[in-house]
């Protein structure tokens, strides 16, 4: 036989899959119509798993075994969204209990930030509310959290993701904890001025304090002397606390404003190493609300633990041509080696292509939220 030939035959059984294929999908919309009736849930787990022993069964090698399994889980997957569709356009999209609004009544609410005054947060802040916002700070993001839980702040500004040192994880584990929704963002530039008491001398430095992240993205600086470097909570604290001490051995790394705040001199401007170093603020409350003109959706799931779940939880923004711009994993606490996942992806929640993902997640995922629309 030669290659032409071959490849004819191959495009007739490619034909008759097709054919077929599309018989098996005629009989799917049959299968949802009827679970529409009856409120029979989609997704069945141990009938697709005996559907999966019972096609490896009538291959004959290990390999063919394999190949198989992988088309029909995929010819299954297929089915179910198809069925999640039918299911959203015949009985909406089910619960998702989120308001739309057209803007965020801001005019007269109350935002907690983290740190001190000074802290970048509170800049960022200023940069959604404007210079007149009634805010007030907390030392911790859990602080900051409750307060909003609590109802005494209406909304909070929390730092979630810089764009040298990475996500603030322990942001993403209180957004699982407390329930509270993300309903804007703002990024800011980070210039990191290194700065101490009037009329320090750098040869006099013999210890600097910051914020973990800020210490590490300005490394490349620090390596070029012996200082002892100590970590704090806010940058904003860490300038709070040298220019209280009021002592020349100690610096601080923080922002420019901060220096002038607490009457300290800066010394090098620009000591973290990038230029086009930026964080990325999320706006917290405790309103299940999403604006009208929202583009970014951040969900959180878990998957079971075994081969190809999370593939298939992440077909579902594929298969509804949905743009997935970020993915993160946390460890699940008191369950070794198993993960929750954050996932933000573009889209609104009113728009039907969101809300068929959305049910297929909720259906296959493990525990999914909704953490915010923005």
């Amino acid at each position: 036989m030669d290659l032409l030939d071959l490849r004819r035959q191959i495009d007739e059984i490619d034909a008759g899959i097709v054919e077929l294929y599309e018989k098996r999908m005629d009989i799917s919309r049959q299968v949802a119509e009827y679970k529409i009736e009856t409120g029979k849930k989609v997704f069945d787990k141990v009938r697709e798993e005996e559907k999966l022993r019972s096609v490896k069964a009538l291959t004959h090698s290990e390999f063919n075994s394999t190949g198989i399994g992988e088309l029909f889980e995929q010819i299954m997957s297929v089915s179910r969204k198809l069925q999640y569709r039918m299911l959203t356009e015949q009985c909406g999209s089910g619960k998702l209990p989120f308001i739309k609004v057209d803007s965020l009544d801001t005019g007269k609410a109350r935002v907690v930030f983290q740190g001190a005054e000074g802290a970048y947060s509170q800049a960022a802040m200023m940069q959604y509310f404007g210079d007149q916002v009634n805010s007030f700070h907390v030392e911790t993001f859990r602080d900051a959290m409750i307060a909003i839980d609590e109802g005494r702040a209406d909304f909070a500004v929390l730092p979630i993701e810089n764009s040298t040192a990475g996500i603030v994880s322990e942001i993403y584990d209180l957004l699982v904890e407390f329930e509270n929704y993300i309903v804007g963002e703002q990024i800011i530039r980070i210039e990191h001025c290194l700065m101490a008491v009037p009329g320090t001398k750098l040869e006099e430095i013999k210890r600097v304090y910051s914020h973990p992240q800020s210490l590490m993205q300005s490394a490349r600086f620090l390596s070029e002397y012996n200082w002892q470097q100590i970590s704090m909570q806010n940058n904003a604290f860490a300038a709070q606390k040298v220019s209280g001490d009021q002592d020349r051995e100690q610096a601080a790394i923080a922002s420019e404003t901060a220096a002038k705040l607490y009457g300290l001199q800066v010394l090098v401007k620009g000591v973290n190493h990038s230029q086009t170093n930026s964080t990325r603020f999320i706006i917290v409350t405790n309103q299940k609300i999403f604006l009208e003109k929202a583009k970014k959706v951040s969900i959180c799931f878990e998957v079971p633990h075994e081969s190809g779940s999370l593939y298939h939880m992440l077909s579902h923004f594929i298969y509804n041509h949905l743009n997935m711009n970020k993915i993160e994993s946390r460890p699940i606490e008191g369950r070794n080696w198993e993960y929750r996942f954050f996932i933000d992806f573009d889209g609104n929640l009113s728009d039907s292509s969101v809300r068929n993902a959305l049910r297929g997640l909720r259906e296959e995922a493990i525990n999914m939220r909704i953490l915010g629309n923005y």
